[in-house]
């Protein structure tokens, strides 16, 4: 039995119909009659579980949200994403590419999670953050958001990659903190921004990875050549 259908009432974005959704049934925190918010057709959302799209918020494209997530507020689900387990995206959030989130993780706030990112386990990415790539972010000490600053007061986003490194997203830079470094560097020389973003990338190094590696990474930086 299906748990819901796409009513009559729809919006058109992005040269896409999207359909509000109906409860046929009481499951979860639904009530059965209880409009949701927007998909684009049932692919999008599970018919079982207790997964819901509220309000505004929006899922489409090839996304699919399902187990007992849940997307609300303002927030869009687009291209290849996966919303499931207990997740929530919630707020202005944005989760699009082929990114997933899933477990208990929670997105919210103006953040993004693209790409190939994987967003899980209790982890909560939100504010300003970019969280994009390889990313794979488990846990709160998994990423560290930091801003404003810079020439532009902008934020930048560090966050734990695949390879259990880190990967950096600062306005159009996205890379390595190896890569990140350099190019504060070469654009800023020793000033004042490069000072600071230097003191980001020891504090995202100290937190993300761990106070062994960042001792052991300062021993080597300070080791003659």
């Amino acid at each position: 039995m299906k748990k819901y259908e796409l009513t009559a009432e729809f919006i058109e974005k992005w040269g896409k119909k999207l359909f509000r959704i109906k409860a046929l049934i009481s499951f979860g925190s639904v009530e059965a009659g209880e409009l949701g918010g927007y998909v684009e057709k049932e692919d999008n959302l599970a018919q079982d579980g207790n997964a819901w799209v509220y309000g505004n918020a929006r899922v489409y494209g090839n996304a699919r949200v399902y187990g007992n997530a849940e997307v609300y507020g303002n927030a869009r689900v687009y291209g290849n994403a996966r919303v499931y387990g207990d997740a929530e995206v919630y707020g202005n959030a944005r989760v699009y590419g082929d990114a997933e989130v899933y477990g208990n993780a929670r997105v919210s706030g103006d953040a993004r999670v693209c790409g190939n990112a994987e967003v899980c386990g209790n982890a909560e990415v939100y504010g300003n953050a970019r969280v994009s790539g390889d990313a794979r972010v488990s846990g709160d000490a998994d990423y560290l958001l930091i801003g404003r600053i810079g020439s532009r007061f902008s934020f930048t986003t560090f966050f734990k990659n695949k390879d259990k490194g880190i990967t950096v997203s600062c306005g159009c830079f996205l890379g390595t903190i190896a890569e990140f470094r350099a190019k504060v560097t070469d654009t800023h020389g020793n000033n004042k921004h490069a000072k600071m973003y230097n003191l980001a990338a020891d504090m995202a190094e100290l937190q993300i990875l761990g106070e062994e590696h960042f001792d052991k990474l300062n021993t080597n930086k300070s080791e003659p050549f």
